[in-house]
């Protein structure tokens, strides 16, 4: 029987972040699975005065991207030839990745120009950072949407309960492997100058304000006071201006204890900062889940998290990590205190993390989200 021919619309490779990694071990793992999967990527996102080029990969910033992608986010007229292609490919079903109301405009049009049926991988239902365009965006989706695939059962309820009449397939986000070269805690944190015995706490990823840097910032002076020796290392691209962190750092008087990373990491050298961390902490006002926390569990490391959108799903309190009382600078800095006051007696961080990732791997996502689609095709 010939394989289901699936359209994956979705950023990839050489384009950064975490939805383009996510895209690509996805689309391996479908491959794997036996689809006929045919990537149809981006070519650009946002303006370049918007980006500075931060969402294209370092690596390959130069390369020529393939003939066959023309679809430029911000530029409807590149629409048309990206629907025209997908024609040509006669996909038997579309999985399209969907994060901010920007995409709904395109997939609308792309549902009824195509008539083919679309399942929406929901990467984000509810917008971090609001816009006022954002109710007339979800109309657009309800519009396109004929089914949806979540990655948490926070969100798959969030869409229930505002499109009931939409098939949901409520899922996980898998866990990310370690990428790059192999490093040591000691390696790591001479290449840091860290010392070795101090704790060491991870923020990584891009800073917006929705991630809530800031929090754990203002908590730090009560964390210190209680483990003056503790070091923040803060890797990532900020979205917002460096100069407000900095001097809040400076006001608050912690320079002595925060590193300053401030640029995109790239996939190689992401082990090293992971390497060198005790545990990752992810203080967000709003998320709906995380690939930082799968990353940190892929490094075998402990996460602590507010309670934030679902956050809390993938975290076993006192085993995998701390879940905070609340999304405040109180509340992260006692979740860091019960860590840091466990944190030698937590031998089965990594047995419980391991056993963790058996459930949350590529292999099930894959198998689950193409019976999705087969019966989706088929119009159920």
């Amino acid at each position: 029987m010939k394989p289901l021919r699936i359209a994956f619309i979705t950023p990839f490779f050489p384009l950064k972040g975490g939805i383009a990694r996510f895209s690509g071990l996805l689309s391996d793992a479908l491959l794997h699975r036996g689809y006929d999967v045919v990537p149809v990527s981006f070519k650009a996102l946002y303006p370049e005065f918007l980006s500075k080029g931060a969402l294209v990969s370092a690596r390959i910033a130069d390369a020529v991207v393939p003939d066959n992608v023309h679809l430029v986010l911000y530029n409807p007229f590149s629409w048309f030839g990206a629907i025209r292609s997908v024609r040509v490919l006669k996909p038997d079903i579309l999985l399209a990745a969907y994060w901010t109301g920007l995409l709904a405009p395109f997939y609308y049009l792309l549902r009824s120009l195509t008539g083919i049926r679309i399942i929406v991988l929901l990467h984000n239902f509810s917008s971090h950072e609001s816009f006022f365009f954002d109710s007339f965006m979800r109309r657009l989706l309800r519009a396109f949407a004929d089914g949806f695939v979540t990655l948490s059962h926070a969100v798959s309820e969030e869409v229930r309960v505002a499109m009931p009449e939409i098939p949901v397939l409520p899922l996980f986000h898998p866990l990310y492997e370690p990428e790059g070269e192999a490093c040591s805690m000691p390696d790591a944190r001479r290449a840091l100058h860290l010392a070795d015995d101090s704790p060491v706490l991870l923020f990584f990823g891009y800073v917006r304000r929705y991630k809530g840097l800031d929090m754990l910032l203002h908590a730090m002076p009560d964390i210190l006071q209680k483990n003056p020796a503790l070091r923040l290392v803060v890797a990532g691209q900020f979205f917002q201006p460096l100069k407000i962190y900095k001097e809040m750092i400076e006001q608050l008087g912690i320079g002595g204890s925060v590193d300053l990373y401030p640029e995109y990491v790239s996939p190689e050298r992401t082990a090293l900062f992971f390497a060198a961390a005790d545990a990752v902490v992810l203080p967000y006002r709003s998320a709906t889940q995380s690939g930082v926390l799968q990353l940190a569990y892929g490094h075998g490391l402990p996460v602590i998290v507010t309670p934030a959108g679902a956050l809390p799903e993938m975290v076993r309190q006192g085993e995998t990590g701390f879940v905070a009382s609340d999304c405040s600078s109180e509340g992260i800095s006692e979740a860091v205190g019960e860590f840091l006051d466990r944190r030698k007696n937590l031998t089965g961080v990594r047995s419980a993390i391991a056993l963790l990732c058996n459930d949350f791997s590529w292999d099930s996502f894959a198998a689950s989200t193409g019976a999705f689609l087969e019966a989706e095709a088929s119009g159920r």
